[in-house]
């Protein structure tokens, strides 16, 4: 089973930028289907497909958030510009070996524990 680690959270006022890291040990993301997640209970907000081919976004998220892997460094990638208040929530990274996305947290075996993003002035 692939450990997740994610990075790269932190404070950053409103409409500023931040780039999230998730970085798999174990196996390589290659392998997986990988998708973002925010709050509790999980939230979808960007996800990529086993072959890396497709992207996916929730509607609140879309125009603002970018996911990319690189499998390289075995790291999925979440870059987010313009970002707001509502913005602020825990964000975690999970994985599974289903070649599609999907927005349900259920459907995802392997998670990391989450890093924690505010935006605030």
């Amino acid at each position: 089973q692939v450990q997740l680690v994610e990075s790269g959270g932190g404070l950053v006022q409103p409409g500023g930028s931040l780039r999230l890291s998730c970085t798999a040990t174990g196996r390589t993301f290659y392998k997986y289907t990988t998708a973002w997640f925010r709050q509790d209970p999980r939230e979808f907000a960007a996800g990529i497909n086993r072959l890396g081919s497709s992207t996916y976004y929730a509607d609140s998220v879309k125009g603002r958030i970018t996911i990319s892997r690189d499998d390289a460094s075995n790291t999925v990638y979440l870059q987010m510009n313009g970002l707001k208040p509502e913005d602020t929530a825990v964000y975690y990274c999970a994985s599974r070996t289903n070649d599609y996305v999907s927005q349900r947290a259920l459907d995802y075996t392997s998670w990391g524990l989450g890093t924690q993003v505010t935006v605030s002035s």
